[in-house]
């Protein structure tokens, strides 16, 4: 009778020395769900074992598969991305060509001397180059923010898995978002300035459709209207003829330089325009990003302190477990 009422003794201690551990666990769990009130929903699933694991016949099929992978497409960072080569290939093509038409018509009708328009010659053979440099950097800085979106959408969705946010991916970033808005500024300046040649050309254009219009009486009221390019600056006072009065201005009006020029112009200042809207979406996407990947790796560092606790506590438990043995 008393090996039995000593073995119900020790069942009893080993009770309440399991409750007293599991009493201890579940305190410092509270403790830190205190500390982090909003990590209080999050549920950790435990390692499937061998038995857990799913069969052949309940693997994910291609329907599955396919969402799961669209459901990590950086959308956002994809139409801004389209968005901005859309806006560069316009600008840079299209101010290309418009460039070369001007220096045809200028070279043809406003500065028949070669040595007067040779600085603006080389001015505009300089931005071409130019052009050239944006288009290939644009290309490039496009894809890797594109790649960006992607590690950052994956970095967000991954909390729980083996992905890891660093020090560096944040730095980077956050190198981003600055390198991004100084770029936006930038191209705040190239915007305003693709207007300019817009502005010149539409008041040849009006010009000429003045002189086009019934109200204009007699040949001498149509020579009295007249454009002088050397106004705007881009030839000196000197060039000749410097200005196109009357019906010979109307004939530029008409020529294919003139219309082409114009119209491709406008098409690359709405290029501009649309480069400026893709850099402001591009710097609120990689700002949100960027906090994200904050509030990303404060997380993680609160799975890690969990994870250690919980080890802790279950070794406390296993060697309150082991003593209980020994005494028995």
């Amino acid at each position: 009778m008393k090996p039995a009422m000593e073995t119900a003794a020790e069942e009893n201690t080993e009770q309440s020395q399991e409750r007293k551990v599991n009493s201890r666990a579940e305190m410092e769990i509270g403790r830190y769900h205190w500390m982090y009130p909003g990590s209080k929903n999050h549920q950790y699933r435990p390692v499937p074992t061998l038995g857990d694991r799913a069969g052949p016949l309940s693997s994910p099929g291609c329907f599955e598969c396919c969402i799961k992978c669209l459901g990590g497409v950086p959308y956002a960072s994809l139409v801004a991305t389209i968005l901005c080569f859309s806006g560069v290939a316009l600008f840079c093509g299209c101010g290309h060509v418009a460039l070369a038409g001007t220096v045809a018509i200028l070279e043809q009708h406003f500065s028949t001397n070669a040595s007067d328009h040779a600085l603006l010659s080389e001015v505009i053979q300089l931005m071409q180059y130019v052009i050239y440099g944006i288009a290939s950097f644009f290309f490039l800085y496009g894809i890797i923010l594109l790649a960006e979106g992607f590690y950052t959408t994956s970095a967000v969705k991954e909390l729980h898995g083996e992905f890891k946010t660093t020090a560096c991916g944040r730095c980077i970033s956050g190198m981003f978002v600055f390198l991004t808005y100084v770029l936006g500024v930038a191209w705040l300046g190239v915007f305003g300035f693709s207007a300019v040649p817009v502005f010149m050309f539409y008041n040849i254009w009006s010009t000429c459709e003045v002189i086009k219009s019934p109200q204009t009486n007699g040949t001498a009221a149509v020579e009295q209207i007249c454009v002088d390019i050397r106004q705007y600056g881009i030839i000196p006072w000197n060039a000749f003829p410097g200005r196109m009065c009357g019906f010979a201005l109307e004939s530029i009006c008409n020529t294919n330089e003139f219309y082409m020029s114009y119209h491709l112009f406008i098409v690359a200042c709405a290029g501009a325009g649309a480069t400026v809207i893709a850099l402001i979406h591009f710097l609120m996407i990689l700002s949100s990003n960027w906090a994200y990947l904050k509030d990303a790796s404060k997380m993680q560092a609160y799975q890690d302190i969990k994870a250690k606790e919980e080890q802790e506590l279950q070794d406390i438990q296993s060697r309150s477990k082991e003593q209980l043995n020994s005494y028995t």
